[in-house]
């Protein structure tokens, strides 16, 4: 089988990320189930993708009937036994290990026995997830970028267990969905978080120590650096829990404490202050996620 062959696609979380890999999926001509843990949250990821889809044609970036034709192929389903009949099915839920491996343990009993199982975890091991599964070798990880539409890259990363033939019919799945492919090993952040959470980590420390102001940390990165966005915006965009968590996953997977978690980071966490999603982080934000203020006035300056 490869990429062209498959036809439905089952995609587990209608949140940000669970959305965004639907309208990906649905543009590349699949049919899309699109899960939570009930009808209506997944209808509300679909008016979620619609809403964004409009803005675009609005603005005269998309065409209406692109959008049209689009918005058929997804269909919100209520339950994992709705999503029997997929070829492929991806993970998009909470960075939660115990979650991940229920939702995978029901998926492979439901699946026929060729289907792919894919997760979308940004850290947690794709060999552990797969040992849990009576078909570890169609297993692999598919990471994508947030916002999905719009990044290009698809993290693939294959466990011990994952066949030849899996890895290359999930590659062939990225291409098909328009996404730029790197390989990783099964490792703790695998090769994108290895590198940006230690980052976000550090500036995170950076503003603790008050070395400068969140504006201060975010304009050195985007000027001295040509990041289009800050270490702490970003990590607003990604939301601050999940920062965390993959902070501890490599913490804990590497033993060092180079990874080990900024207090300040955890603290936000526990205040639920999670970033845009909550409407604050280290800045505020209004009703459509635009950027205030610093969160705290003395982060305004060391």
């Amino acid at each position: 089988m490869n990429a062209a062959e498959l036809t439905t696609i089952a995609v587990i979380g209608a949140g940000q990320m669970g959305a965004g890999i639907a309208q990906v999926a649905a543009a590349a001509g699949l049919s899309v189930l699109l899960s939570d843990t009930d009808v209506e949250r997944a209808r509300s990821g679909k008016r979620g993708i619609e809403e964004r889809l409009n803005r675009q044609v609005a603005k005269g970036k998309l065409d209406a009937a692109v959008r049209d034709a689009l918005l058929p192929r997804i269909t919100p389903v209520g339950s994992l036994a709705e999503c029997a009949t997929a070829d492929v099915a991806i993970e998009a839920a909470s960075e939660k290990p115990e979650l991940k491996v229920e939702l995978f343990r029901s998926l492979d009993g439901l699946l026929g026995p060729s289907a792919l199982l894919l997760s979308n975890t940004s850290s947690i091991s794709i060999t552990w997830l797969a040992a849990r599964t009576s078909r570890p070798e169609r297993v692999a990880g598919m990471h994508f970028m947030n916002p999905v539409p719009v990044m290009q890259l698809c993290e693939v990363i294959r466990g011990e267990q994952t066949s030849p033939e899996s890895l290359a019919l999930v590659v062939d799945l990225a291409a098909r969905l328009g996404k730029t492919v790197v390989q990783s090993r099964d490792r703790p952040g695998f090769i994108v978080n290895r590198i940006l959470i230690p980052l976000l980590n550090e500036a995170c420390f950076a503003l603790e120590e008050h070395l400068g102001s969140a504006t201060d940390i975010d304009t050195g990165a985007k000027l001295g650096l040509a990041h289009p966005l800050g270490p702490l915006e970003l990590a607003d965009l990604i939301g601050l829990d999940t920062v965390l968590a993959i902070a501890e996953v490599l913490h804990e997977g590497f033993g060092d404490d180079k990874y080990r978690p900024a207090p300040l980071l955890r603290n936000l966490v526990a205040a639920g202050w999670l970033g845009r999603k909550s409407g604050r982080g280290f800045y505020v934000y209004d009703a459509q996620g635009t950027r205030g203020e610093p969160s705290r006035a003395e982060w305004r300056s060391p």
